[in-house]
């Protein structure tokens, strides 16, 4: 079966951005002109995922908002006759049935995955974190979900980290892929995970290759997580819980993620994605790269 249903965890506080996110979720920071979270939805729809589950915490309520229709909003775009907006507009509403669900304390990713159970059901899913999307030129989730349909197990998304930067995620232990459809290997760099451990010392991290925000899981993820116990930081790591099925015979796959990804979980990363995609806009693109040049050029002769 090919999982059809995603999880967004979205509950945290997003300390980094205070205090712009007293208010206002992270997940809905604009980058240029659409929210994160939109950037999100709209990879897992072009994936075929089509039931989403943001899981949600106290001030949240906003993201479903957005995904909602507004139709003052669009009867006031049609009278103007403002078409393009309009069609924004009715976008996100069109993209993808959205439930939401509340994860009453923040315990960690493991537990946010976890509340989202009764949503899911038996099928396996894909986990999404809320700050983090890939560039629409370089997909990553259609070979993600045709490993699982083909494996049964779990799947992640890596990318090769500097050693000295290994601390900040979870990290793999790897050997070659012999055991994936032939079709899928030539296309894709895969690899079958033999170990994984949450933030690791420098020194004692089994490879670079980190786990980053993008998961295909069996239902048997939730079975893991309710035995597993508080790990790195105290909470409930969906790394350990994964672990333990990689040890009870699970087999975990990664697809080795070489494309642009965009990650907003940083003031600085944030910034860098609405540069980046404001340039290769084609309506402002011209003009704001031009101003950019000259702004660093100016920046740079003091």
């Amino acid at each position: 079966m090919r999982a059809a249903k995603a999880v967004i965890p979205a509950a945290g506080l997003a300390t980094r951005f205070l205090p712009a996110t007293k208010a206002v979720p992270k997940e809905l920071l604009p980058v240029v002109d659409r929210p994160v979270l939109q950037y999100i939805v709209e990879e897992a729809a072009s994936a075929g995922i089509n039931d989403i589950l943001l899981v949600t915490g106290r001030g949240k309520t906003s993201m479903i908002d957005h995904f909602d229709r507004r139709p003052d909003l669009e009867a006031r775009l049609e009278e103007k006759g403002d078409l393009d907006r309009l069609e924004a507009v009715r976008r996100p509403g069109e993209l993808a049935e959205i439930f939401a669900c509340r994860q009453g304390e923040p315990l960690g990713l493991g537990h946010a995955v976890s509340v989202g159970q009764s949503h899911v059901g038996d099928e396996p899913f894909v986990v999404m974190l809320g700050d983090e999307f890939m560039d629409e030129d370089s997909p990553l989730l259609p070979a993600m979900l045709d490993l699982q349909a083909a494996t049964g197990g779990i799947v992640l998304a890596f990318i090769e980290v500097p050693t000295e930067l290994v601390s900040r995620y979870g990290i793999a232990s790897v050997a070659p892929a012999t055991d994936v459809p032939a079709d899928l290997a030539a296309e894709h760099e895969i690899v079958r995970v033999t170990g994984l451990v949450e933030k690791p010392p420098v020194d004692q991290a089994p490879s670079n290759l980190a786990v980053v925000g993008r998961y295909v899981l069996p239902a048997t993820i939730f079975d893991a997580i309710r035995r597993t116990g508080p790990g790195s930081g105290g909470e409930i790591q969906l790394t350990d819980a994964m672990a333990t099925l990689l040890a009870e015979g699970t087999p975990v796959h990664g697809v080795v993620f070489r494309g642009v990804r965009y990650d907003t979980g940083t003031p600085a990363g944030y910034l860098e994605a609405v540069v980046e995609l404001a340039c290769k806009r084609p309506d402002v693109g011209p003009t704001f790269r031009r101003w950019l040049v000259d702004f660093v050029d100016k920046d740079l002769r003091g």
